[in-house]
């Protein structure tokens, strides 16, 4: 991901451990209806709960919860297996054969500052080593997918015996990774190892913005720059499955019924012209900001 752009927080600015942190949340409604869009990070610490009030309020109005994949096929050992078998090459290359010169050595540095054997990763296909060198990285700051704003609220819906539902299959989701063609999986491993080498600023500038509900600043840091500098890999990952979820949420508002939904997904799906809250707000629904922290019209 390219490097964060726009105001910088000053320490002050900053949330400590026991401010809750500022929702990136909207509210999408038409004459009957709501569904919440709450952006998620999907790894993250103790400190970062509890929630605020906002999001308190959304998760009890809802009638049900919606997410990326199903918490059924999130916490399935068997897709965790899918995923494997999808990333084991069989095309006889190797993943030296699949990187330019400069991405290689790159790698090597990567793998010789963190103790990692590269003999394994070779097993892989690119694009599951760009997603190890990830989470490898954020795991390294303390950030734990186990606490990601996701399980949470799965944890929650089952506590409450809220129903749940994905807004897209595990094989479909593994698809978008698998069928990546080969530029694709290079800007993946390249755009993880610049993340990698901008080291724990560069991780705790993203968190610390999200934690402030900084919408513009994750735009710029997660979205904007990947657009310019890495279209394909942004297309896939963001645009492409945006469009795809668009219908599934305009089945929840256009229902008969005033049940409303809380869709948790990733933050980024949220962002900029391309995210889905944009593309909700073109398509005539009313859309605004939930966020009793923000400044007053806040979108």
């Amino acid at each position: 991901m390219a490097s964060l752009g726009g105001a910088t927080a000053s320490a002050s600015d900053a949330p400590t451990a026991s401010t809750a942190p500022v929702p990136l949340m909207w509210k999408v409604s038409d004459k009957d209806n709501a569904v919440y869009l709450l952006g998620s990070f999907h790894l993250l610490r103790p400190s970062d709960y509890p929630l605020s009030g906002d999001v308190d309020a959304a998760f009890a109005d809802a009638e049900r919860v919606m997410f990326e994949l199903s918490p059924e096929e999130m916490q399935s050992p068997a897709v965790a297996q899918l995923m494997m078998q999808a990333a084991t090459r069989a095309d006889g290359k190797t993943l030296q054969q699949d990187l330019d010169a400069d991405t290689w050595k790159r790698l090597e540095a990567w793998s010789g500052k963190n103790g990692v054997l590269l003999a394994p990763f070779g097993r892989f296909e690119p694009w599951f080593v760009g997603l190890t060198i990830s989470i490898v990285e954020m795991t390294k700051q303390g950030l734990d997918p186990k606490l990601g704003l996701d399980n949470h609220f799965m944890e929650q819906a089952k506590a409450s015996g809220k129903p749940t539902a994905g807004l897209e299959r595990a094989q479909e989701q593994i698809a978008v990774l698998d069928g990546m063609d080969a530029t694709e999986q290079r800007q993946l491993v390249a755009e993880a190892l610049e993340q990698a080498e901008k080291g724990s600023e560069e991780t705790a500038r993203l968190h610390d913005a999200w934690r402030r509900g900084d919408a513009e600043m994750l735009w710029t840091g997660m979205a904007a720059d990947m657009r310019t500098e890495y279209p394909r890999l942004y297309r896939r990952i963001n645009v492409d499955r945006n469009d795809a979820w668009i219908p599934k949420i305009r089945q929840i508002l256009d229902q008969p019924g005033d049940d409303d939904a809380l869709v948790v997904v990733g933050a980024l799906h949220l962002l900029g012209e391309d995210g889905v809250v944009e593309k909700l707000r073109a398509r005539g629904y009313k859309v605004e900001r939930v966020c009793s922290a923000c400044t007053a019209g806040s979108r």
